[in-house]
């Protein structure tokens, strides 16, 4: 019997760091660790690839860029995968699961992304993006160049999770350090990553391997990921149900999921009434027809925590019609940015995508019920604090009376000083950042 935690060997999972940010974001993962991946550097520029920690590297389209990078230009960074799509393909040969994360907007990770994803499917792996939006300040330019290649990505990707990094940097405290700042994207980009990957790679008491993940993500529709993390006398519930009120399944009724992965993760103390308590709180949520497969992993420095993450799947048509008015930003339909030459190896086959989005927009606020107490407290406090913001002339007795002061508030806000607090405090908090970051 093989003991927890070792790393499964039937299961190959490469994580490909695309273009400069995708390349930092992978040495950070490799820094913190995920468990049974193997990580792949891929960019037009040269000088990043040398400084990568990755186990394989590729520079592409030589011919195209001469090592020198794309120029911000996703046409560029389009041109140069294309150019060296047998060294992508021979790269990814193998994998079970392709996970592609890159910064949207620039030339590279825009441009090159899709190719790599298409050849990831191309080779029969269950691919997922993870990637990010820029900051406002960016400019309009860079926000049209990562829309078009976010809507391009969707063709070729099972699953795709988007992370703003405008709605980041609202949460930030002021006084955040700025590379400390620009650090935490590659802090959720590792989060979810790790999330999901050590689902497979992660041996347990109730395991879950490749099969079950390929069962619930692939082709699936609108697909929602949380996680939480509790302590205490009713820890198991709460914790799963921070997972199903995360703000990714914030706006929409997870009873319309069809499939559920949940994994739980904790110490030997958890009992079976612990167990029971939590999948009883998931159940009532989504139903008693959903399809769910549970996974259990022993990790001891869990200690008095326990966390559950839950990826759900299978959502119909109209509940997706649902998540735009409900505040989760979905891609909108945007001409490509990309010459005619993208679709050249596209069979014309329409594909179903899961689409995961990490935060909301501000609509939220026109179509939340502030006075619905299921609306999550979190929601509602980011949102009456958005309302004041708009309307300045909303008394401050008014807001107190409902008991939302700038104080709670501000616990939205990211307090930047990981080494004051124990391990497991540490990971908890970890959680709860993502969430927010989330909202």
């Amino acid at each position: 019997m093989l003991e927890n935690e070792e790393p499964k060997l039937q299961a190959n999972l490469k994580v490909v760091g695309v273009g400069g940010g995708g390349c930092n974001a992978i040495n950070s993962m490799i820094k913190q660790g995920i468990s049974g991946v193997e990580f792949v550097a891929v960019n037009t520029d040269a000088q990043s690839i040398n400084a990568s920690q990755a186990g394989k590297t590729l520079v592409i389209g030589t011919k195209t860029t001469r090592g020198l990078g794309a120029g911000a230009n996703p046409e560029v960074g389009r041109e140069a995968a294309e150019e060296d799509r047998a060294k992508i393909e021979e790269v990814l040969q193998g994998a079970e699961m392709v996970f592609i994360t890159a910064g949207m907007g620039g030339g590279t990770g825009t441009g090159a992304s899709p190719v790599i994803a298409q050849v990831a499917k191309s080779i029969g792996a269950l691919v997922v993006a993870i990637v990010t939006k820029p900051f406002t300040y960016e400019g309009p330019t860079r926000t049209k160049n990562a829309e078009g290649g976010i809507n391009e990505l969707k063709k070729y990707v099972d699953s795709i999770i988007v992370i703003r990094n405008a709605k980041l940097h609202e949460l930030l405290d002021g006084n955040t350090p700025a590379f400390a700042g620009y650090d935490k994207p590659n802090e959720i980009l590792y989060e979810a990553t790790k999330g999901i990957a050590e689902i497979i790679t992660i041996h347990g008491r109730i395991n879950v391997d490749f099969a079950d993940v390929r069962t619930v993500m692939q082709a699936s529709g609108m697909a929602l990921m949380g996680t939480g993390t509790a302590a205490g006398e009713n820890r198991a519930i709460e914790a799963a149900q921070k997972a199903i009120s995360s703000p990714l399944l914030e706006g929409m009724d997870i009873r319309g999921a069809k499939a559920m992965l949940v994994n739980i993760t904790a110490s030997s103390n958890l009992t079976m009434k612990e167990i029971e308590e939590g999948m009883t709180a998931i159940h009532e949520a989504a139903g008693q027809e959903v399809n769910i497969i549970l996974g259990m992993v022993e990790k001891e420095e869990m200690n008095d925590y326990v966390s559950f993450t839950v990826i759900a799947t299978g959502f119909q048509a109209d509940a997706n019609r649902d998540l735009g008015s409900a505040g989760i930003v979905q891609v909108p339909p945007v001409p490509s940015i990309f010459g005619s030459g993208s679709s050249e190896n596209n069979t014309g086959q329409e594909r179903k995508t899961s689409i995961v989005d990490l935060v909301f927009s501000n609509q939220a606020s026109n179509t939340v019920d502030m006075n619905n107490l299921d609306v999550p407290t979190i929601l509602r406090d980011t949102l009456k604090k958005e309302q004041k913001m708009r309307d300045p002339e909303v008394p401050q007795q008014k807001l107190e009376n409902e008991g939302k002061t700038d104080e709670s508030i501000n616990q939205l806000k990211f307090r930047s000083n990981p080494n004051s607090v124990p391990k497991d405090e540490e990971e908890d908090r970890s959680a709860s950042f993502l969430r927010n970051i989330m909202d």
